[in-house]
């Protein structure tokens, strides 16, 4: 969208308006605008947006026109959100990236299968009929599951990144993670990590030692849907693509000399061999802890929100059906009376 023009203005909707017309949403809608506003191709976010877009939103914004995915949106009584736009000869379209939704990583989390017996009494009930409708991701405990198999082109890897260099003096500071279901508490933990310097170095780990070390269907998000997320944060200027877990001589000089290797006030889980993924840093006297921004919003905690509210996103699966089979009719109606 930002590609089409010069300024992004981006309207988020309110929890309300989403329930009305959708159903529950995940993350509320705080942690929704922050989301946005951290997203380096964005200008301006217009909190609780109405879901029908009209003339005079746009207008009193002075945008030019309003850009959307290639698939339908509608209202709680089916009309399209973006008719009016569409009318006016101002609405424009980009392609949907298959495989990624909210729908398909509410479907990862549900098949979740670490700590059942912890969890006995919120998803024993979860079963494969229930979840039919939804994409899975594999694990040793869940062999009959499958991956997500997207896969960035170098050409988007490109468009993520923005190849910026540190100056001359500029202070590297090096932060690592998994960044799973990239949140906002991910985003103002490298917020804080950027104040400590002038230059942000990202290592995200990759699949296989995530789920080693955290087991169960982690990471939720493959590698490149995660390095992805973390280049699109307006505070990140650079990204190792599967950095090591632990932070080794490699990492503070290869890419760049790191000056400053940040962590959460939370302990770290040890490394396969035991030992502390920060010894070498902590050594060196470069090591340096960030007050965690949120103890509410974590990756484990988004999960837990999905698997509490299971039955209200399996009724917005069942709506989401119902809009799949009204393109499909639209598409026949058009093809008939182009057939005419």
């Amino acid at each position: 969208a930002k590609a089409m023009g010069d300024y992004l203005v981006v309207g988020v909707h309110s929890d309300a308006e989403i329930e009305k017309h959708k159903g529950p949403t995940v993350m509320k809608e705080e942690e929704r605008y922050a989301a946005v506003a951290a997203c380096k191709w964005v200008d301006h976010v217009v909190p609780n947006a109405p879901y029908f877009t009209s003339l005079e939103v746009m207008d009193s914004y002075s945008c030019d026109f309003c850009v959307h995915g290639d698939d339908i949106t509608t209202l709680c009584d089916g009309t399209d959100c973006y008719q009016a736009v569409k009318d006016a000869g101002r609405y424009r379209e980009c392609k949907r990236t298959i495989g990624i939704s909210t729908t398909e990583l509410v479907g990862r989390m549900l098949l979740m299968t670490r700590d059942h017996h912890k969890r006995k009494s919120s998803i024993a009930s979860i079963n494969n009929e229930d979840l039919s409708t939804f994409s899975s991701s594999p694990s040793k405990q869940s062999p009959e599951t499958k991956i997500s198999h997207f896969l960035p082109t170098s050409r988007r890897i490109v468009q993520f990144s923005e190849g910026k260099e540190p100056n001359p003096g500029d202070k590297v500071v090096y932060v690592d993670g998994t960044f799973d279901l990239f949140h906002v508490g991910h985003i103002e933990f490298l917020k804080r990590a950027k104040a400590l310097g002038d230059y942000l170095l990202v290592g995200v780990h990759e699949d296989q030692i995530v789920n080693a070390i955290k087991g169960s269907n982690y990471p939720l998000m493959n590698l490149h849907e995660r390095v992805l997320s973390v280049l699109a944060c307006r505070y990140v200027d650079e990204v190792i693509i599967g950095a090591p877990y632990s932070v080794d001589n490699n990492v503070l000089s290869q890419v760049y000399k790191v000056d400053i290797v940040a962590h959460g006030n939370t302990p770290s889980l040890p490394d396969l061999n035991d030992k502390d993924p920060y010894e070498i840093p902590k050594q060196k006297g470069i090591y340096v802890e960030i007050e965690n921004p949120s103890a509410e919003l974590t990756t484990a905690g988004i999960v837990d929100r999905i698997i509490k509210h299971r039955i209200r996103y399996e009724e917005r699966q069942a709506r989401k059906n119902e809009k799949s089979q009204l393109e499909e009719k639209l598409e026949e109606e058009k093809l008939k009376t182009n057939l005419i």
